[in-house]
């Protein structure tokens, strides 16, 4: 099988496209580690992976950098043969931009702090182990591009640090034998836009919104995992340093 006997860790990884790459991966014989916020969702999450494979949770809200230490040690320390990772961990909360406060600001760059040590954690185990590995960065289509429906100046900010720490990693670590590549989603429906949407607008908002894309709909978890997957797997071999935009054809032109 495809990821027989290797490690995955998931920052981010107790729902969505996060929890999808991790079943996706145990079902091809690997395991994994759930790096989420402490809470029912996470423990529900690394039960469910149980059924089927080695599963183990680290919780950690990655917006308190003490907890964020904490975690950096459960890695270092029970993980350090972890040769593939996932960061999918992300918000989501459209906001014009005079009306950003600092904190507003904070919270996306905190998470990217979060994001940018604890991937040095799971590399420095990487190297040492020597057996190479790969990366996959969740960024986003609003990285590249901004619409006006979702004023989004402070999140597209954050992924297009994200999207720039992929080019940078895959220069600095290919002689490791170590891969590094992003997906750049377009609308997606997880729970990050469940936050964004009261309930009773979601589905309304999804068909709108999937008016956007090419294909004329809006992504599912499994659309963005099953790239992921492809992108930590033997069969791109020869691929570091790509944004991957799994967006419905967005970037090429929108309807």
């Amino acid at each position: 099988m495809e990821f027989e006997g290797k490690k995955l860790v998931v920052i981010g990884g107790a729902s969505g496209m996060g929890l999808k790459v991790a079943e996706d991966v145990i079902g091809e014989g690997g395991s994994a580690v759930i790096v989420g916020r402490p809470g029912q969702k996470l423990d529900d999450a690394v039960a469910t992976l149980s059924r089927s494979g080695s599963a183990w949770s680290i919780a950690a809200d990655l917006a308190d950098r003490n907890q964020v230490v904490e975690a950096h040690k459960q890695l270092s320390e029970d993980h350090p043969d972890a040769t593939l990772l996932v960061n999918s961990a992300g918000f989501f909360k459209p906001k014009p931009f005079l009306d950003y406060e600092v904190a507003d600001y904070d919270a996306y760059h905190d998470l990217n702090r979060a994001t940018f040590f604890l991937t040095q954690t799971i590399v420095r185990g990487m190297v040492t182990g020597g057996q190479g590995g790969a990366i996959v960065n969740v960024g986003s289509m609003w990285a590249h591009q901004a619409l006006a429906v979702t004023p989004s100046s402070a999140y597209s900010m954050a992924k297009a640090g994200l999207h720039a720490l992929t080019h940078n990693l895959a220069i600095e670590l290919a002689s490791e034998g170590i891969r590094v590549n992003a997906v750049a989603p377009a609308v997606t429906r997880t729970p990050l836009f469940e936050k964004v949407f009261p309930a009773d607008q979601l589905d309304g908002a999804m068909e709108q919104l999937g008016g956007l894309h090419p294909l004329g709909r809006v992504g599912t978890p499994q659309d963005v995992a099953a790239a992921i997957v492809f992108l930590l797997s033997s069969a791109s071999s020869w691929t570091t340093g790509a944004i991957f935009n799994v967006d419905g054809g967005v970037m090429a032109g929108r309807n």
